[in-house]
């Protein structure tokens, strides 16, 4: 597909010609990727909003970053300020300060849980243990979790004792799943406090805590 045929596709009312068009738009440079992608960034459709966001993060240029970052503050549609997110995180450590912030102002698990992947993947310690510490006290389940799983990934790293601390603050949660992702999380730590922790976990009146527990000791 030429790049003529590109703009017509843009230009189609129907989402599917948009979509393949985008597509299309790996191929070139940025210098002719990026403004096509601009002129539709703001389309009705998200699905059509989700790919020029991808696209974008494929195109490590000032122009794309800013518009992702317009994208994951404000698009209406979560699937996109997700999307937006991810990509972002393709422009490698100078993304994470701005991640955190999108965090901490975005209550939906979806962008949430993509933010915490997205700097678990860029290895930002300090970043990671700050949404942790924000997600695991927050009301959705799922980013709960993922936050604990977070704190886990911190073992090994210079926040090792304050995750581990957060972690032995949990070992007698009234959750069950809590528990369960607290147990999965300890087996990282190869010190006495969680060896410890996982032995209490193993008698945990849940079975389903203890079988995660005990998969934590055979992994240590």
């Amino acid at each position: 597909m030429d790049i003529r045929q590109i703009e017509a596709h843009l230009s189609d009312s129907k989402s599917k010609q948009q979509l393949k068009a985008i597509a299309q738009l790996r191929e070139f440079e940025a210098e002719v990727a990026v403004p096509l992608l601009l002129s539709v960034r703001q389309d009705a459709d998200f699905l059509v909003r989700s790919f020029v966001a991808m696209g974008l993060g494929k195109q490590l240029t000032a122009d794309s970053f800013s518009a992702l970052l317009e994208m994951v503050k404000f698009d209406r549609d979560s699937n996109v300020r997700a999307e937006a997110a991810n990509s972002l995180s393709m422009f490698g450590r100078v993304s994470a300060s701005h991640l955190v912030q999108v965090f901490i102002q975005d209550e939906n698990w979806l962008v949430r849980r993509s933010i915490l992947g997205a700097l678990a993947d860029l290895n930002a310690s300090e970043e990671l243990f700050e949404v942790c510490l924000s997600g695991v006290v927050g009301d959705d389940e799922t980013v709960r979790e993922s936050s604990i799983d977070g704190f886990g990934l911190l073992a090994q790293t210079s926040y090792q004792a304050a995750a581990l601390k957060q972690l032995l603050s949990r070992v007698d949660d009234p959750r069950v799943r809590v528990r369960m992702r607290v147990a999965l999380a300890l087996r990282a730590f190869d010190v006495e406090e969680a060896h410890l922790a996982l032995s209490r976990l193993r008698e945990d009146d849940d079975h389903r805590v203890v079988g995660a527990a005990l998969e934590g000791s055979v992994a240590n």
